[in-house]
């Protein structure tokens, strides 16, 4: 195991009803005047928005709204939410909806102390130095950003899709009930547990040996994604399975099963690529590269793709052929995604093959490699989705 630190500090406040309160804990976390951001109509449909705005005014908090989140969050969208958090002094950003809403949030909090344009975060490295708190109502089990430090925004204009992290924008608390997820259609319950599988996988596959601990943490939460997505579903308003996947969701991302050991990240940035150019759901996108990446680096370390095909989906270990357990492991996992309502390659993503070499100059390694479990150069990526444009059963 390496040497790691682990600091989690945001607040969670889990269970139904729990947005009531949310004015409470924007008072305690030291917000007076919010910036409110939204995506669409369903926080307003549903009467969340209005819940969160009583509890924001019985707590004496004043607010100014900025709605039209959109998956894959725009920057455009970023720079309105810096000037009118500049013009109206906000002192605390409020994200309600899922990872798109949160990662905005984040966002616009790193870029209102900045001078220079809070893109630089994203593409350059540079370090935020400063930040306005922000908190969130969690409306989709997904993305993590709920309880982790991480931000993702695509820039509009050249259909970048870049991340950007720090502490400093890990939210100071996060309500999470679970009854906010039942009206969500099938396909986008199956989106959020595939980004959530794909979060803990991309901790799972490593270098780093030893690591027992972490690893049966993250075949814990996998185990239960398995067993709780079919039962969402199968019926959307269990309750008690939305509330097991939602916090799985946190636990995948907050980065409590991958401290200590290396991790890759390629799955993510490859996927990043398609729903920049074809705006589709992230993690749709995951379904599709997720398992080619398996495949593709499989032979690095045979006994962990084993392991995990042994321990996550239940095979049956061949001694005499390890890898033939390791590829068994591996369609099982496609089959999964398949049997939840996701697609397995190009073409039910909708993704066209004509445009691999456009996403791979993308990615913008160039002529270099990108690190991970297994350092990858751009003919390394092009093969990899050459195996999700064919993907099958």
């Amino acid at each position: 195991m390496l040497n790691f630190n682990f600091c989690s500090p945001t607040e969670f406040v889990f269970g139904k009803g729990r947005e009531n309160e949310t004015g409470y804990y924007v008072r305690k976390y030291g917000g007076s005047k919010v910036l409110l951001h939204y995506g669409g109509g369903s926080a307003v449909r549903s009467g969340l928005l209005d819940r969160v705005k009583t509890s924001l005014t019985a707590n004496g908090i004043a607010f100014v709204e900025l709605g039209g989140v959109k998956p894959n969050p725009r920057d455009t969208l970023v720079y309105e939410g810096i000037e009118l958090c500049r013009r109206e002094q906000v002192d605390f950003i409020l994200a309600v909806g899922g990872g798109s809403s949160i990662d905005s949030s984040k966002a616009i909090a790193m870029g209102v102390p900045y001078e220079g344009d809070f893109w630089d975060f994203y593409v350059t490295g540079k370090q935020i130095e400063r930040a306005i708190p922000v908190g969130t109502v969690l409306t989709i089990a997904a993305a993590g950003s709920e309880g982790s430090g991480d931000s993702v925004i695509t820039k509009e204009a050249d259909g970048l899709k870049r991340g950007a992290g720090s502490d400093l924008i890990r939210p100071r608390f996060s309500v999470l009930n679970p009854e906010l997820t039942c009206t969500l259609p099938a396909y986008q319950t199956a989106c959020g547990a595939t980004d959530i599988m794909a979060h803990v996988f991309e901790r799972y596959f490593t270098n780093t040996t030893e690591v027992e601990i972490t690893d049966r943490l993250c075949e814990a939460v996998l185990m239960t994604m398995i067993k709780e997505t079919p039962r969402v579903i199968a019926d959307p308003n269990n309750y008690d399975a939305r509330a097991n996947i939602m916090w799985a969701g946190m636990v995948a991302h907050n980065n409590i099963v991958g401290v200590g050991r290396e991790q890759d990240w390629n799955s993510h940035g490859i996927e990043h690529e398609l729903s920049a150019l074809y705006d589709c759901a992230h993690g749709a996108g995951l379904a599709v590269i997720m398992p080619a990446w398996m495949e593709y680096v499989c032979k690095h370390d045979v006994m962990r793709f084993a392991q995990a095909a042994v321990r996550v989906w239940g095979c049956k270990m061949n001694f005499a052929d390890p890898e033939a357990t390791a590829h068994e492991g591996i369609q099982r996992f496609r089959s999964f995604l398949r049997s939840i309502g996701m697609p397995i390659n190009f073409d039910e993503l909708g993704a066209k093959k004509a445009d691999i070499p456009r996403l791979v100059q993308s990615f913008g390694i160039g002529s270099g490699e990108t690190g991970g479990f297994v350092h990858l150069k751009a003919e390394d990526i092009t093969k990899i989705y050459e195996i999700a444009a064919h993907a099958a059963l």
